[in-house]
């Protein structure tokens, strides 16, 4: 997933109009929404999220948690981006809710667990933000810590206020597939409570504040990079996105086979 031209892929696509853009899949939630005269349920993902895609080059597809996709079906996509949102249920990591955990999204984790994983079968590129690196973490029998200020030497990974973001300072790691966009250091916004405790297997770190917490992982190939960080709210750098959008369209003329069937990776979940 590197690149570190974060127009590169948008472009290309502007130079040659016949040139299929990637297709990128992202999660959304539900919640209420109010819009005209309506007040009910809607499937939700902050506009910003396709906005960032979109300007990096791709094309957005709406992952509402229904149905989960087959193996088949998520293998038509040629890259995910696992979205931020609520806390990932402590289940997945088999252990006991804490009192500042959110109550769990169960329908969520169920369909982005499958997707993810499903993903890694059919080799689709992975970019998870937030929430989303929790749920990588957890699918490589990972676990979490519910909540950081709870947790000796941790500083504020989250604003006090609604809407708001704590600017934190990350290190990192060379030779990985973050330091390949960002170089060895960057300063990000940052808004979760919960953050990596063990890391999942097959899996390193490639970024950390400088309190010690991990803000970013990936795989050692770099087709999964994770951030804990909100790089959708930086619009004005898209070089993580560009990144997917690239190894997204290398993908794209990769000659398709069809992929083996995922087995479930956490007992919590093969039990869903």
């Amino acid at each position: 997933m590197a690149s570190n031209d974060s127009d590169s892929a948008l472009g290309n696509a502007a130079l040659d109009p016949t040139m299929r853009r990637p297709l990128i899949g992202l999660p959304t939630y539900y919640g209420r929404g109010q819009f005209g005269v309506w007040d009910r349920d809607a499937a939700f993902l902050p506009s910003v999220y396709v906005t960032a895609v979109t300007r990096a080059g791709g094309r957005v597809v709406l992952l509402p948690p229904e149905d989960p996709w087959t193996l088949n079906e998520v293998a038509e996509l040629d890259g995910i981006i696992l979205t931020g949102g609520d806390d990932v249920d402590p289940a997945l990591y088999d252990a006991q809710a804490h009192p500042r955990t959110q109550v769990p999204n169960v329908r969520r984790d169920s369909f982005e667990t499958s997707l993810y994983r499903h993903a890694r079968s059919a080799n689709v590129p992975v970019f998870a933000i937030c929430r989303g690196a929790q749920i990588v973490n957890t699918v490589h029998r990972g676990s979490l810590h519910q909540h950081l200020p709870d947790v000796g030497g941790y500083g504020a990974h989250e604003a006090e206020k609604k809407d708001e973001f704590a600017e934190v300072a990350v290190r990192i790691v060379p030779d990985t597939a973050v330091s390949d966009l960002l170089g060895t250091g960057a300063t990000v916004r940052c808004h979760h409570h919960q953050a990596i405790d063990r890391l999942g297997d097959g899996l390193i770190v490639s970024a950390r504040s400088e309190d010690g917490c991990i803000e970013a992982l990936e795989t050692p190939d770099g087709s999964m990079l994770a951030v804990q960080w909100h790089p959708e709210e930086t619009l004005e750098d898209l070089r993580l996105f560009a990144g997917l959008v690239a190894a997204a369209t290398q993908r794209m003329s990769t000659p398709r086979t069809t992929p083996e069937t995922a087995t479930p990776e956490t007992n919590a979940e093969a039990h869903r």
